[in-house]
């Protein structure tokens, strides 16, 4: 019989509570970037919500049920390729895509303006698509067409198969539309979209890396260990000036914690210097990476 212990059972419920309620929040989102804003002003993205819009309009097919067909014939081609972990993940979050777009499309839409359509709904769609990306998800759709591709053209980014695939979905939106209007309506909505996925991966990356130089730096390292998650590194430094020898701590933080440490600081060396910087991304040891 195997035992757990309750608190590695109460960190995995935890961690699985967040996992699924990100992917909930992220799915619902893109459900209504589709739905409330793309779907019924004719705005084709590209994406399975792109093919799914065309059919809507074709053949009155329901967007919810192509979502899930388009995506689970996907999924079975890339089963192989891709792994069975990548696609149980998957199925998860395009079952959950399927059912928001469905339901939310019975609502009345938020506007009938096709620009501002495009604008706010790419920017919902791109905020669900970042948070449901950064937690390690996906809500299927042409980046399961993209990873496929890559695996057979890895020379070429992944962004840029992405843009090719939607590219081709939004082509096709001309021919079946027939007026340029809706298909530049679609590009405006799938740049505002990959700049806010773009934007939220920065922002959640962005962290601070500081260093302090004082005499007191033992004990400021001792009181930053006991009292902060983050860990502290000690490097032995003379002044250019005087030549004397002090302590320098170079600590990663994040944003949020800048104050608190700030303060720390002061409490222990009212004259310590310290010099912020910017860092795009910092991985491992408390930090983890958000692609």
């Amino acid at each position: 019989m195997i035992h757990v212990k309750k608190s590695n059972f109460v960190e995995m419920l935890m961690a699985g509570l967040k996992k699924y309620t990100v992917l909930f929040v992220g799915t619902f989102l893109v459900g209504v970037g589709i739905s409330l804003f793309q779907l019924p002003n004719k705005i084709v993205t590209g994406g399975v919500g792109g093919i799914a819009t065309l059919l809507y309009y074709i053949f009155h097919a329901p967007p919810g049920l192509t979502i899930i067909i388009v995506n689970m014939i996907l999924l079975f081609i890339s089963l192989k390729a891709l792994g069975k972990e990548f696609v149980m993940n998957t199925v998860i979050s395009v079952v959950l895509l399927s059912v928001f777009v469905q339901i939310l499309s019975l609502f009345p839409p938020i506007t009938k303006n096709g620009l501002l359509a495009s604008m706010f709904g790419g920017a919902i769609y791109g905020l669900g698509i970042g948070i449901t990306l950064a937690h390690s998800s996906t809500t299927g759709g042409t980046d399961i067409v993209a990873r496929l591709l890559q695996l057979k053209l890895p020379f070429l980014p992944i962004g840029k198969m992405l843009l090719a695939v939607d590219g081709t979905i939004i082509l096709a939106s001309l021919f079946v539309f027939k007026t340029m209007e809706l298909a530049m309506m679609g590009i405006i909505s799938v740049l505002i979209s990959t700049f806010v996925v773009d934007r939220l991966h920065k922002t959640l990356n962005y962290s601070k890396m500081i260093f302090v130089v004082s005499r007191q730096y033992e004990e400021i390292a001792k009181h930053l260990i006991a009292t902060s998650p983050r860990g502290v590194t000690l490097v032995e430094v003379r002044g250019g000036f005087s030549f004397e020898k002090k302590g320098m701590l170079f600590c990663l933080l994040k944003s949020s914690e800048i104050i608190e440490f700030q303060k720390k600081v002061l409490s222990f060396d009212s004259s310590a210097f310290m010099v912020i910087s910017s860092s795009e991304q910092i991985v491992g040891n408390g930090f983890r990476i958000y692609t």
